[in-house]
């Protein structure tokens, strides 16, 4: 079983620190790396002495598995991120059925330029956004509450049908995701029926919106919208900076989001590897 170590967790936050000063963000995927508990080797890192100079982690999510990583600006151009993804690529042949895809900000020229060199094509982008004040109103109705053991079967359905998994890889994602000790998910009720999900994981004064989902029967009649105002004000009158991510092929969640007061601050490229040709 792989659990990273505190030093090791403290290591990859101050590498990403000085790989941000750049202005973007690298995304991580912290609530997984605080707990990793995978059996197969999902971390690789790369120390010059005491100090971490390079780190690349891989995440599994459905029939994908994402993979970011960073070098530190002065041990650029010397193959550490090479011998690592290498290293990576390995690991993940060894999973069945996985398509591999590059995760790099939209903003990063080394990002750019080394997935250049790399035999992958762009598959879809991703934008972060956060949440302007702004008056919300018309969600009194909605229910959302704290997921329950048996939620499980209706939070397997929702990622088959909403975001496309199969029946193994949402049992998986589902064990999985109960031991993220920072990520909360909340159940959508329509009519004393749980019809929907939608995650919030907390951190630094930020809370993170995942997995916002519905069962397709229910879409369509303002529902959405109500649970994400009703959400979003919940958030704030804790105190929360309050973000979230949805892919921009999306243009329906896009328009939603913005609707109830998000501005888009950064964006992630996402491309699919196709090294294994």
């Amino acid at each position: 079983m792989t659990i990273l170590k505190e030093k090791q967790l403290e290591d990859i936050r101050i590498l990403q620190e000085e790989c941000e000063r750049s202005e973007f963000t690298l995304k991580l995927n912290w609530e997984t790396l605080r707990s990793r508990n995978g059996v197969h080797q999902n971390d690789f890192f790369h120390y010059v002495g005491s100090n971490l100079v390079g780190f690349l982690g891989l995440y599994d999510f459905g029939n994908k598995i994402e993979m970011c990583g960073m070098v530190h600006p002065e041990f650029r151009r010397q193959g550490i991120f090479t011998n690592m993804m290498e290293e990576a690529i390995g690991s993940a042949m060894k999973r069945e059925n996985k398509l591999i895809i590059l995760n790099s900000p939209a903003q990063s020229p080394s990002g750019k330029g080394f997935l250049a060199q790399v035999p992958c094509q762009l598959a879809f982008s991703e934008y972060q956004m956060k949440w302007a004040q702004m008056e919300l109103g018309e969600y009194e109705d909605v229910v959302i509450r704290p997921s329950r053991r048996n939620d499980e079967e209706t939070e397997i359905l929702l990622d088959i049908h909403c975001f496309h998994f199969t029946e193994k890889e949402a049992r998986d994602y589902y064990q999985r995701i109960l031991y993220e000790d920072t990520l909360k998910t909340m159940m959508i009720e329509k009519d004393g029926r749980a019809v929907g999900k939608i995650r919030v994981d907390h951190s630094g004064g930020e809370a993170w919106i995942y997995g916002f989902s519905i069962l397709p029967e229910y879409q369509g009649r303002g529902l959405g919208r109500k649970v994400l105002k009703k959400l979003v004000a919940e958030q704030s009158q804790l105190g929360y900076d309050i973000f979230l991510e949805v892919e921009a092929t999306n243009d329906h969640a896009l328009k939603l989001y913005e609707s109830c007061g998000f501005k888009t601050i950064q964006r992630q490229d996402y491309y699919r590897y196709e090294g294994l040709k």
